[in-house]
């Protein structure tokens, strides 16, 4: 067990690397020892606004170097970070800080509107600061800095005190927020550090939001305590990431599938702007293996494909940088980190054998805030137990199959919607494939298939199932084929099933 806290390891990172860039944002290059210093000002501007230990605040940004101080600074003040998701309603917003029982927010000024809706349904917040560019509201940004910085030390326990709660997507009910203390992310960017091999000098190019676990971890926190540097991008848009790339020369890309899968369609001519980039990270989501095939050929670099949970801070496991990649796993466990397939009564499985995917190490979450029931039924003893099906092989690599909620039993038959959905993005009229399982009186369940085409391509129901039927068993053959213009994703670009699964309600009458 580590005993320093996230402060500790950033302020000595920041410290040994003072001259080194930690950030570039819109051009502009920020160094170690000025983001220390800002991070430093910032708390103490929170204290001196009467922010205490363990108060929680609300973080409303874009990807920016704002994002990274307000981060930092809310940590060193003692309180806990509640990043907020940029895509979501005022209503969703405000069921998490109230749930969080927010001290504060801070926001960028694009969201005046939906905070105005907030701040009318919230009033125990001590501090309400915009990021503005406009000379009008960027004195409560500013404001916070007017201090040399310094401010009592603040005790921390590494075990128990948080550094973020991040809110899970609710497929159930309202989401759940999982605590993450200083050990959980003290040793998981350790663990992010060791797999990636990276080194001091590498430039990691963050277009992945910065408030979701995987792009916070991996893109912001693991650079930040290791010496290198990164690049927040707001918004994916392809033309300005290949400029910002082949400006900033960037040498790691962080994406999930479709956003490789968009970037496929890239003119040759402009490859070359990758070409600085050494190797590229997919997380998120499942990698569809043709994608990951089409996109490698087309710019000449390897996709390391890993996965993890938020409630595990996230990453649990990932293929080996500069060892063997096997295509279509998730690779093997991260250094300090456990893994297994437990059944349903928590006994081991063997070798291959498909069961429940479970993690155990420092990474793993203190529990979901205020929720003691759903924290004890989400772990086996000390195991966390991710809902992800999987199995094992016979050198420790990691396959994920599916959700095990989104499993589908046709006749008493197991489906795993994305065995389908790979067979479905080999078809070249296929852009974007989602299945999920549909209640039938005479199956039990069907899968149901949808389908965004590619530009300039037609395909009816017909044209999929002959498809599936050349590469599928009968059973997995989709029963039904729906057609859209496009997928529902969430904000790091991840196809939302339950969005889906609440369409095909609509469509049948279900209330």
């Amino acid at each position: 067990m580590n005993n320093k806290s996230l402060i500790d390891v950033f302020n000595r990172t920041a410290i040994k690397y003072a001259d080194n860039i930690s950030v570039i944002d819109n051009g502009t290059s920020y160094t170690f020892y000025e983001l220390k210093l800002a991070s430093d000002k910032f708390a103490a501007g929170l204290i001196q606004r009467g922010i205490k230990k363990s108060d929680r605040i609300a973080l409303y940004c874009i990807n920016s170097v704002e994002f990274t101080i307000a981060y930092m600074g809310i940590v060193k003040a003692g309180a806990a970070v509640v990043p907020i998701n940029l895509l979501q309603k005022a209503s969703e917003i405000l069921y998490v800080m109230k749930n969080s029982g927010v001290s504060g927010l801070i926001y960028y000024s694009a969201f005046q509107s939906n905070v105005d809706v907030i701040l009318s349904d919230l009033h125990a917040t001590k501090l309400t600061v915009c990021i503005s560019t406009s000379a009008a509201k960027s004195n409560e940004w500013e404001s916070l800095f007017e201090n040399n910085g310094m401010f009592p030390p603040i005790p921390i326990d590494v075990e128990n005190d948080l550094v973020a709660i991040l809110y899970t997507s609710g497929t159930t009910g309202k989401p759940k927020g999982a605590m993450l203390t200083h050990q959980n992310l003290v040793s998981n960017t350790a663990s992010v550090y060791q797999a990636m091999k990276w080194c001091v000098g590498d430039v990691i190019i963050l277009v992945l939001p910065m408030f979701h676990a995987f792009a916070a971890t991996v893109g912001m926190l693991t650079p930040l305590t290791h010496g290198c540097c990164f690049v927040p991008i707001a918004k994916f848009e392809p033309d300005n990431l290949l400029n910002t790339i082949e400006k900033t020369n960037g040498t790691v890309f962080l994406g999930v599938p479709s956003m490789y899968n968009v970037l496929l369609n890239t003119k040759d001519d402009k490859t070359d702007r990758f070409s600085s980039i050494n190797l590229c990270v997919s997380g998120g989501a499942s990698m569809p293996v043709d994608v990951m095939d089409r996109f490698e050929k087309k710019f000449g670099v390897p996709i390391y494909e890993g996965d993890g949970p938020t409630e595990c801070s996230p990453v649990t496991c990932v293929n080996p940088v500069g060892g063997i990649r096997k295509i279509g796993t998730v690779g093997l466990p991260v250094p300090n980190v456990e893994m297994k397939i437990l059944d349903d009564h928590g006994v081991e499985m063997p070798i291959g054998e498909v069961g429940e995917i479970a993690v155990r190490g420092d990474n793993v979450m203190k529990g979901y805030w205020q929720l003691p029931e759903a924290t004890e039924e989400s772990f086996f003893k000390d195991w966390f137990l991710t809902g992800d099906l999987g199995n094992e092989d016979e050198d420790g690599y990691f396959s994920i199959l599916d959700r095990k909620k989104d499993m589908v039993i046709v006749n008493g038959m197991n489906v795993y919607p994305r065995i389908i959905e790979e067979v479905l993005y080999r078809l070249e009229s296929v852009l974007e494939a989602a299945v999920i399982g549909q209640l039938d009186k005479l199956h039990g369940e069907i899968p149901v298939a949808y389908i965004v085409l590619q530009e300039g391509f037609k395909a009816d129901s017909a044209d999929i199932r002959s498809w599936c039927r050349q590469h599928l068993g009968s059973y997995e053959v989709p029963r039904k084929v729906v057609f859209m213009d496009a997928l529902p994703k969430n904000g790091a670009g991840k196809i939302v099933k339950r969005v889906l699964n609440k369409q095909g309600e609509i469509e049948r009458g279900v209330q």
